[in-house]
């Protein structure tokens, strides 16, 4: 096991460690979701939750990563400056920032979903575009030793792979969920992504992998 995995597993689910800015972070990411309800935007409220599903679905395979080799997650967050460390790559803040995130990207969409630039379809573009700058924020992370990476097909010499697994699927299902024709179609993918993200970290817990 890594430093930075022992490290990090001290502070697990650690409530100890609370802050009450956690709180008022909270709120906004409420506020956030209650504008676009009482606009009835429902392309980008559920577009911003099926992008949130997709960061637990990552951070839950990623937390399984490291019960089954016992060494490290692909990603981890230490956990000693964090509010609260839920699972071993994914702390409170993070959890949030990602419930807005999804929302910010979904703002962004072009309303013409045909439309090209520069001769790409723009949901394309965007995506590839909205993961290369979450790949950079995460290099930056990296350097501080805010985000260990300790393998070595997922480092800042090698971001195909961030770019490609840890965050490209998560724009291509937000825009999917965004572009869908019926609001009950919506609700339907989102509610099961999300229900099985619930189930699978419940289950997970239990069974002490995560």
């Amino acid at each position: 096991m890594t430093d930075a995995s022992r490290t990090a597993l001290e502070h697990l689910r650690d409530t100890g460690a609370f802050q009450w800015y956690v709180i008022p972070l909270l709120l906004i990411v409420l506020y956030v979701y209650a504008v676009e309800v009482e606009r009835r935007n429902w392309n980008v409220l559920f577009a911003g939750l099926a992008f949130w599903g997709m960061d637990w679905f990552n951070e839950i395979w990623n937390a399984l990563v490291f019960h089954f080799t016992g060494r490290a997650p692909v990603w981890g967050a230490p956990g000693g400056d964090s509010a609260y460390l839920i699972l071993i790559g994914l702390n409170i803040e993070i959890c949030f920032m990602f419930a807005v995130f999804g929302v910010v990207a979904a703002k962004l969409l072009p309303a013409d979903k045909e439309l090209r630039v520069l001769g790409v379809p723009n949901r394309w573009l965007l995506a590839g575009v909205g993961a290369a700058a979450a790949v950079g924020v995460e290099v930056v992370l990296n350097s501080m030793g805010a985000l260990t990476w300790e393998w070595p097909w997922w480092q800042a010499r090698m971001p195909l792979l961030v770019w490609l697994f840890g965050y490209l699927p998560f724009f291509w299902v937000s825009y999917w969920v965004h572009d869908m024709p019926r609001v009950r179609t919506k609700a339907l993918t989102v509610g099961t992504l999300l229900g099985l993200d619930a189930l699978a970290v419940v289950v997970f817990i239990c069974l002490g992998w995560i």
